[in-house]
């Protein structure tokens, strides 16, 4: 945007147009798209922009930029992570029997057993 606005400002010195510092200011306050309405109001209402030097609000708006994109991808990052889908668990039934055998089993347990050990393997197989 600032080199944009200083190829035009420097075409229209090619034909002799002169301009003051505050004009210039103006019209690069006037040039911001809404976004910067903040800023802009911040700085018309702060600061005189007749002696305003125009590479100080080269460098306001500079960071300005830096900031504001840095809030937005830590904005980003949150939402996203709010997006994540919660993880499954996966938990073992407890037994009380410290003595007994797999051989009592019944056959939904060793079903959710032979389960649980394919799941295993799949989860290592993709690490």
């Amino acid at each position: 945007m600032i080199t944009r606005f200083t190829d035009i400002i420097n075409g229209l010195k090619g034909f002799d147009r002169k301009f003051t510092n505050g004009e210039l200011v103006s019209k690069m306050l006037r040039f911001l798209s809404e976004d910067w309405n903040s800023l802009r109001m911040l700085i018309e209402n702060t600061k005189n922009v007749n002696t305003y030097p125009l590479e100080e609000l080269y460098g306001t708006l500079i960071m300005y930029e830096l900031n504001n994109f840095e809030t937005k991808e830590k904005t980003k990052r949150s939402k996203e992570e709010m997006k994540e889908p919660p993880k499954k668990q996966i938990a073992l039934k407890s037994t009380n029997d410290e003595g007994s055998s797999n051989t009592n089993m019944s056959d939904e347990e060793l079903d959710d057993l032979v389960l649980l050990v394919k799941k295993l393997r799949g989860f290592r197989n993709n690490m």
